[in-house]
């Protein structure tokens, strides 16, 4: 008795989770981070001796998929887009990790109801 109420709260839970799913809308794996850079020629201002200024920002965003690293520069103006995809694929992973959580759960409590 107990356990198919949890199971059933379980069932609502991953329903919950497949709807949230849904609306998550473009993504992309990856972090963004904030680059300044040092150019090659003499006498710019980001070699001067007492007061170097270099040269950005740059914008990068770096991924791993399917086992290759990649690294791409992302214009200023694509950033708040580009954000939002990373921030999407990652609740998009905290929503498939708990969907599995509870799967894993469910199943074991499936297999205390068989014995």
């Amino acid at each position: 008795m107990i356990s198919d109420m949890k199971t059933s709260q379980i069932a609502r839970k991953v329903e919950q989770l497949k709807r949230q799913l849904v609306q998550l809308g473009p993504m992309h794996p990856g972090s963004l981070s904030e680059q300044y850079n040092v150019c090659g020629k003499a006498g710019c201002r980001c070699k001067d001796p007492k007061d170097p200024q270099k040269h950005g920002p740059y914008y990068q965003l770096s991924f791993t998929w399917r086992g290759k690293s990649r690294t791409r520069f992302v214009r200023a103006e694509r950033l708040a887009d580009v954000r939002q995809k990373v921030t999407n694929y990652r609740r998009f992973r905290k929503l498939t990790d708990e969907w599995v959580d509870l799967v894993v759960e469910l199943e074991q409590l499936e297999r205390e109801q068989v014995q």
